[in-house]
């Protein structure tokens, strides 16, 4: 099987380490290599169609089959009419997507994407994800996709590999890198709003928030490696907000409200900590007002102080 495989790979910019010793499989793909870059790169004395089967023509591909592929990439990037304009005629998001036919149109087997859509507006690069996405499930092609965006990350990536610092911090699924993150960068990097992530005392099976007891297990001790101190991890949408009291329910103060449209992140302070919260923005709320939040205990994270590792992953890197 053909494959693309990292051995003790560095990469530094004077004393900015950017990769360090990274080991990692990219199975599938081969030489046939095709590269979008972050500033697209076109050529400014070119039209559309002659970006596009620049790399086609250099190949020494016949004209029908270039103007075949052409039609095809130009017909699925929403390009039609632009096809004799010039770059500096182009807006940003059709001079991205003019990038990505260019690449696109090689039908390669392996592409290099550095964050292709890091200057476009918010609206262009969701659309251009859907792109990205419909292209690729056309020919099947392994993408290696550089990016900062946490969202492009888990909506494109199959595999995400999460780098800290030139660090690999672990590679999986976006489930996996979800809902069983291998230390506490991974866990705070990957969810809007972010994990809460709160050192707390484990104390004879039992851990506290303020005065509330949240974990009330005498197993716990043992689960945790006996640890009598620990970072406890909890998602936002793992909690929920009442407005009366009931066993096991914490006593807080909304201190901050954040709407974004379809939620709201409810900031929620109890003792000397801040909890975030993500609701229905329907729920109805106020600033001030006292609550009662009902943690999902099943799904929380825990992390070790020293190491910051998850202390019940098994699969550490």
């Amino acid at each position: 099987m053909k494959e693309i495989r990292f051995e003790n790979i560095s990469k530094s910019y004077g004393n900015t380490k950017i990769v360090n010793k990274l080991d990692l499989l990219i199975e599938a793909g081969d030489r046939n290599i095709a590269m979008v870059f972050q500033n697209y790169a076109l050529y400014p004395h070119l039209t559309v169609w002659d970006n596009i089967i620049f790399g086609l023509k250099m190949n020494g591909i016949n004209k029908n089959e270039i103007e075949k592929r052409t039609i095809e990439v130009i017909r699925i990037l929403n390009l039609e009419g632009l096809e004799k304009r010039y770059p500096k005629e182009l807006s940003g998001g059709q001079r991205q997507r003019v990038a990505l036919g260019r690449a696109t149109v090689k039908k390669s087997d392996f592409f290099l994407l550095d964050e292709p859509l890091s200057n476009l507006d918010v609206q262009l690069r969701n659309s251009s994800r859907e792109e990205l996405v419909k292209l690729h499930e056309i020919s099947r092609p392994t993408f290696v996709y550089v990016t900062h965006d946490q969202i492009e990350a888990m909506t494109i990536g199959h595999r995400i590999a999460v780098l800290n610092k030139g660090d690999l911090q672990q590679i999986g699924t976006p489930e996996e890198i979800y809902n069983n993150p291998a230390n506490i960068f991974v866990a705070k990097f990957i969810g809007t709003p972010p994990m809460n992530v709160i050192k707390r005392k484990v104390e004879v099976g039992k851990i506290y928030i303020g005065e509330n007891i949240i974990i009330n297990n005498v197993d716990i001790d043992s689960k945790l490696g006996n640890k009598n101190c620990i970072y406890l991890g909890i998602r936002p949408e793992h909690i929920l907000i009442h407005n009366e009291n009931n066993f096991g329910r914490i006593q807080g103060e909304i201190i901050r409200i954040e709407n974004y449209g379809n939620q709201k992140c409810v900031s929620v302070s109890i003792g000397d900590e801040n909890i975030k919260v993500s609701i229905k923005n329907e729920q109805d709320i106020k600033k001030n007002q006292k609550v009662y939040l009902e943690i999902d205990i099943d799904k929380c994270s825990y992390f070790d102080v020293e190491t910051k590792k998850n202390i019940k992953r098994e699969d550490k890197i």
